[in-house]
């Protein structure tokens, strides 16, 4: 027996209350239950890809260097 309360108000489920019916889209109530926003995407954070890349890079220069130092000759 599960202590949650709420066990059998999962989609899907003979139980389940009418918002979380599995076809239910979130449009009565203003907003949108699947999370899709309304707004547009912000611009491209170019620095912050950029530090990405980066720090993606050196660290392949590092397993690199690991490999290169620990290889048997």
């Amino acid at each position: 027996m599960s202590t949650d309360p709420h066990a059998a108000d999962v989609p899907g489920h003979a139980d389940a209350v009418a918002h979380h019916a599995t076809d239910d889209h979130g449009d009565e109530h203003g907003h949108d239950d699947h999370g899709h926003g309304e707004e547009p995407l912000g611009p491209l954070d170019v620095r912050a890809w950029g530090a990405a890349i980066l720090g993606l890079a050196v660290g392949l220069v590092t397993a690199a260097c690991f490999v290169i130092a620990t290889n048997a000759a």
